[in-house]
This record gives C-alpha cells, sequence and structure tokens, in this order.
C-alpha cells in the first residue's frame, strides 16, 4: 500500500493560532487545487484552536492531517485522515526528540497509531520559532543535511524527511542533499514559498513543497500560484 503523501506536491500547512485574510474561508483554502492540509503551529496552540480548524475543513474532500506541537493540542475526530508527527533530528533539547512523544503516548489512550506517523525534522533557519522552541543546530553544511536524511531513512526508518526552513527561502543545494542521500523516504520542504517561481523551484528539488505563512498573509490566490508551480515541477520531473 502506497503511502497516503505519495502523490502529494503540495500541502498547505493552516495555523491554527492565526487567521486568514478578510473575506477568506477555509473552503477557500480548500479549493486552491492543494494536495492536503496539515493543521498545527509552534506557538499558541491549544485544542479548541486545533479543533476550530479542523471542524472547518474535515467536511471537505481533501485530506486533513494535524500536526501537534503539543499533546495539548491533539484532537481526535472523525474526519481528520492522520497525525503527522515532527522529530526533530538535530534538536538541541531532546525533549523535541523522544520527550514530546513520550508524554502523548504517555496522556493519550485514543491515538490510532495506523493514521500516525513521523516526519524527520531537519530545522535550518535559525531565527525561526521551531529554531528557537527545539534548540536546533542549524549551522549545517549539505554533507551534514545528507547524513541527517540518510540517518532518518536507514537508521531510524522514517518515511518523511522534512526540511525546515520556517520563515524564510531556503538553500535548494541543501535540500538537494537530502534527496539525493535517500532512497524511498519522500522529502518535504518547507519555508519562504511565495509565488509561482519560488514553488517550482523548490519542488524540483523536494517531493513536496508546504506552503504556510503564504495562506495567512496573502490568501488563495497566491497558493493557487504555488499549487501551479509545484505541479509544474513534478511533471517536469516525470518527463525526464
Amino acid at each position: 500500500m502506497s503511502a497516503p503523501w505519495s502523490g502529494w506536491d503540495h500541502i498547505v500547512k493552516i495555523d491554527p493560532d492565526k487567521t486568514l485574510p478578510e473575506g477568506e474561508t477555509f473552503e477557500d483554502v480548500c479549493a486552491t487545487g492543494t494536495d492536503a492540509l496539515e493543521i498545527g503551529g509552534t506557538t499558541g496552540m491549544t485544542e479548541a484552536k486545533m479543533a476550530r480548524v479542523v471542524e472547518a475543513t474535515a467536511a471537505h474532500d481533501i485530506p486533513v492531517y494535524i500536526e501537534p506541537s503539543n499533546v495539548a493540542s491533539v484532537v481526535h475526530r472523525t474526519g481528520l485522515d492522520g497525525y503527522l508527527i515532527p522529530v526533530v533530528l538535530n534538536a538541541g533539547d531532546v525533549f523535541w526528540t523522544t520527550g514530546a512523544h513520550k508524554e502523548w503516548a504517555r496522556l493519550d489512550d485514543a491515538i490510532n497509531w495506523d493514521r500516525t506517523f513521523t516526519e524527520a525534522y531537519v530545522v535550518l533557519n535559525p531565527a525561526s520559532s521551531v529554531a528557537e522552541y527545539t534548540d536546533a543546530d542549524c549551522d549545517l553544511g549539505a554533507d551534514e543535511v545528507a547524513a541527517y536524511a540518510e540517518v532518518a531513512e536507514r537508521m531510524f526508518g522514517q518515511k518523511i524527511v522534512y526540511v525546515e526552513y520556517s520563515g524564510t527561502f531556503g538553500d535548494g543545494d541543501l535540500v538537494r542533499a537530502a534527496a539525493d542521500a535517500v532512497d524511498e523516504a519522500a522529502v518535504f520542504y518547507g519555508g519562504g514559498i511565495a509565488d509561482y517561481e519560488s514553488a517550482y523551484e523548490m519542488g524540483k528539488r523536494a517531493d513536496t513543497i508546504v506552503v504556510g505563512d503564504l495562506v495567512h498573509e496573502e490568501g488563495v490566490d497566491a497558493v493557487r500560484e504555488t499549487v501551479e508551480g509545484a505541479a509544474d515541477a513534478t511533471a517536469e520531473t516525470v518527463e525526464r
């Protein structure tokens, strides 16, 4: 059976602690052509905020996953497709590698393990909230990023390697290094995707691009451009 994300070129990540542009709705976001929604954020996460967004998106014909940053923000609801759980490989604080996960397993007896998947994060923007919260070592060269990706797949059996630049457009060479280091794991890229060109550029390097701030700051028309860029990058790669 193929992984749920095997056909995803594009994901919209919705932060429940942020709003959409005036006049736009979650239904509008679902209609952008994106392949899936990932709901989560680093700060300000609560169960109520998460539940509000899940409720508004799960009724539409699009895969909806939550990416909880803490056990208190986890929701279980009919219509939710599953859970994508970050494991930050380059975290200085091991709480974000195994500690938070242990607490979730300890405190939540309703976890559906068949629909729970981990994402092996490599965080590379030192100014981002996720880097600060996890005390991530972001001063990495291409060989180190590649090694993290290889360790994720070969040692830890990870199916997703997530190169995270949260808030800024990243170094394409480092994304390529991660992609070249894995055989079957999917490489997700997130950070600074703002238009067709940036989506196309990273779409040629990663299997899936993740758009987050754009949906809150610029809205659905801008998101549609990135959907097109990611699709065109995939089509060009396949043609080769």
